[in-house]
């Protein structure tokens, strides 16, 4: 492995070792105060700690001199595909949501797309270990991986949904009550107008 790769490596290594011993705060915080399905709970935590896990031990085989980055890829990338798999059947046994399918089914996708490529890229260098495109590629999905796990934790703490379709539907929602707030202060009380038109007229006589 170049110099490069070494050194991008051993900062995406040192930064999941960080959020690693972090995520372990995060589950204590959210074991006390979550409010949503210990499934559901477990199965964000499970995932957050998997893709800092993915990251770490990617980038520490890979880091090491004469080892080839591809087998710690591949075998984290099936060990990923087949924790999602395991994730969708215990999502299927719960009472099901559209809010809740939805958000499962956004991490679901996301994963099986990060480990399955990861997969594929790894498989890739253990055909030919001198395939620099395909380092690139897995840096950038232990990249992605980080952030999926920060996401993941995120949500875990605040009990949130991070997905962008939520955060938006959430913006509009503040939008509309604002815009019903300004609107409620503008307009004159009910009977206002009618009550002047009166006395005009009374005036008028």
């Amino acid at each position: 492995m170049s110099g490069g790769y070494r050194d991008l490596f051993t900062v995406i290594g040192t930064s999941s070792a960080t959020l690693t011993g972090l995520l372990f705060v995060a589950m204590s915080v959210a074991g006390n105060h979550s409010k949503s399905h210990p499934v559901i709970r477990e199965f964000r935590a499970a995932a957050s700690l998997l893709a800092f896990t993915n990251a770490l031990a990617v980038s520490l085989f890979g880091i090491v001199p004469g080892n080839n980055i591809g087998y710690p890829a591949a075998i984290l990338g099936v060990i990923g595909v087949f924790f999602t798999a395991a994730g969708v059947r215990t999502t299927l046994t719960l009472p099901s949501t559209p809010q809740r399918n939805r958000r499962q089914l956004v991490l679901i996708v996301i994963l099986l797309a990060t480990f399955g490529f990861e997969l594929a890229y790894g498989i890739a260098l253990l055909g030919n270990s001198h395939r620099t495109w395909a380092v690139a590629q897995i840096g950038n999905i232990l990249i992605a991986s980080l952030l999926i796990g920060i996401a993941r934790a995120w949500e875990l703490v605040g009990n949130w949904d991070t997905g962008i379709l939520s955060s938006l539907t959430l913006l509009m929602g503040h939008k509309s009550r604002l815009e019903g707030l300004v609107d409620s202060h503008a307009a004159p009380p009910a009977g206002t107008a009618a009550g002047d038109e009166d006395a005009r007229a009374d005036h008028g006589h």
